[in-house]
C-alpha cells in the first residue's frame, strides 16, 4: 500500500520559515518525479514545486528564490524548504508523485497539511 505522509506544517509569522516533509511508504523514490502543490482556500489545487529523477527542480514564480524542494532517496523523503514565507502562502500543502520510469505509470497524493501565515 502506498502512502505519502506530510509534516512540518503549522502556523508561523510572515518571513518566517518552516520546512515540510513528505514520507513516502510503498514507492521507489528513484523511479518518481516528486511535487509539492497547495491549495488556498477558495482556488483550485496548484502545482508549487518539482523534483525529477535527474535531479532538476523546478517552481512557480510567486515562491522562486523563497522555497526549495529536495529528496532523500535513501530515506524515501521529500522536503520543501519555505523561507520568507508570506500570508499569501498560507494553504494546504501536499506531497505528489509521478512514476516516470519504466514508464509513465501510477500518481499518489498525500492527506495535506496546512500552513499558516499570519502578518
Amino acid at each position: 500500500q502506498v502512502q505519502l505522509v506530510e509534516s512540518g506544517g503549522g502556523l508561523v509569522q510572515a518571513g518566517g520559515s518552516l520546512r515540510l516533509s513528505c514520507a513516502a511508504s510503498g514507492i521507489t523514490l528513484s523511479t518518481h518525479e516528486m511535487y509539492w502543490y497547495r491549495q488556498i482556500a477558495g482556488r483550485e489545487r496548484e502545482w508549487v514545486a518539482q523534483s525529477s529523477i535527474s535531479g532538476t527542480t523546478n517552481y512557480i514564480d510567486s515562491v522562486k528564490g523563497r522555497f526549495t524542494i529536495s529528496r532523500d532517496n535513501a530515506k524515501n523523503m521529500v522536503y520543501l524548504q519555505m523561507d520568507d514565507l508570506k500570508p499569501e502562502d498560507t494553504a494546504v500543502y501536499y506531497c505528489y508523485a509521478l512514476q516516470v520510469e519504466p514508464t509513465i505509470g501510477r500518481s499518489y497524493w498525500g492527506q495535506g497539511i496546512q500552513v499558516t501565515v499570519s502578518l
